[in-house]
């Protein structure tokens, strides 16, 4: 039994659950060590309550499974095969009873199907759990995250001489979703973001064909998969000379990200990272141009718990993982985002991007 399995089967049994069904394939990858697109076939990781594990996989994938999952055992289906039947198949025992499955990411067809062949169970949401579990990182989930911060910032690097005055935002967007698979990375872990101008003011803005043009912001923002695990950054940028006003919300938010880092400590509610980031753009005028909270977890996902916002009292803890990216955005002018990777740690917070924040012009 892996450790993780391990883990999770203490935790089910505080819930007297029977078994769990694991059907989120980011979930069974992080179980077992398989990482598959199953896309609409049925992929299924049981977990029972004495420790066993059996992974149901397409039949197109069974030797992937055999290669990669650490798991007792693997069973196929084939596109003609009922998959669910399998399903029922390999519970056996525990089909009567608590079982636990993804409320939150199975689909109302899929929750519909496993009720229907599953009358004598009831199922539990087991959603909680594995976000606990997948907060607090170890060795190597940081090693993978690391690594996927130095492609995110490579790819950055190499992007930079290519901003000109003229060049459109997709253009941009489009060479940096080429570079991150050219170094190695699986893809971007969310739609590459470059706003240019009045658009940087956007704080979910799509590139488009806006031309990027002297005396003006340009906000970078972009992320890796590799390796199953994300990298996420934002950086700022001035295109020729700002106005005093831009230059002075550069300072502040970059301000409020150092003051934000600085808060995430271990036993400390995750409320005071966000809060210290915000009071300090308060303090300044801007605090109704801060308009989204601090930061979020990443790891399997580029959104993941915890959440850094000034009603969140959880405590954090040694090994979790998030983003810290104050901003300032000012309608029809322009916005400033400044967004960094940090990990907790007992001895304090780690920044794993590495990228100059310091205010920078790229081209005039």
């Amino acid at each position: 039994m892996n450790e993780r399995i391990k883990q999770l089967v203490g935790l089910m049994e505080q819930q007297s659950l029977r078994a769990a069904v694991i059907t989120d394939p980011k979930h069974v990858y992080y179980l077992s060590g398989f990482r598959s697109d199953p896309h609409e076939r049925l992929l299924a990781l049981i977990i029972c309550a004495d420790g066993q594990s059996k992974l149901l996989v397409p039949e197109l994938d069974r030797a992937g499974a055999e290669a990669a999952a650490v798991v007792d055992a693997i069973e196929s289906h084939r596109d003609t095969d009922d998959a669910y039947m399998i399903l029922v198949r390999m519970l056996g025992a525990d089909a009567n009873g608590v079982i636990g499955v993804e409320k939150d990411k199975l689909s109302v067809t899929q929750y519909e199907r496993i009720t229907a062949m599953l009358p004598g169970s009831v199922l539990a949401s087991v959603d909680q759990i594995l976000l606990m579990m997948r907060a607090v990182k170890n060795a190597d989930e940081i090693a993978r995250i690391r690594h996927a911060v130095r492609l995110v910032e490579q790819v950055l690097q190499e992007t930079l001489p290519l901003v000109k005055v003229g060049v459109t935002e997709l253009e941009l967007a489009a060479d940096i979703d080429y570079r991150m698979r050219r170094i190695g990375a699986d893809g971007p872990s969310f739609d590459t973001t470059v706003l240019a101008g009045e658009k940087s003011a956007l704080p979910h803005g799509t590139p488009g064909t806006r031309k990027i043009r002297s005396g003006e912001l340009l906000l970078f923002d972009l992320g890796v998969y590799a390796d199953g695990y994300v990298s996420d950054i934002t950086r700022t940028f001035a295109i020729g000379e700002l106005s005093d006003e831009l230059k002075n919300v550069y300072e502040t938010v970059l301000r409020a990200n150092e003051l934000g880092i600085a808060a995430l400590q271990t036993g400390v509610p995750m409320s005071q990272a966000d809060i210290a980031a915000r009071q300090y753009i308060e303090s300044k005028g801007y605090g109704a141009q801060f308009t989204h909270r601090l930061g979020h977890g990443i790891g399997l996902d580029i959104h993941e718990y915890p959440s850094l916002h000034a009603g969140n009292h959880d405590v954090l803890q040694a090994g979790m993982t998030v983003t810290v990216e104050p901003g300032i955005y000012l309608p029809g002018i322009g916005g400033v985002r400044i967004e960094d990777d940090v990990w907790i740690t007992a001895g304090g917070p780690v920044t794993l991007t590495t990228f100059p924040k310091q205010f920078t012009i790229l081209a005039d």
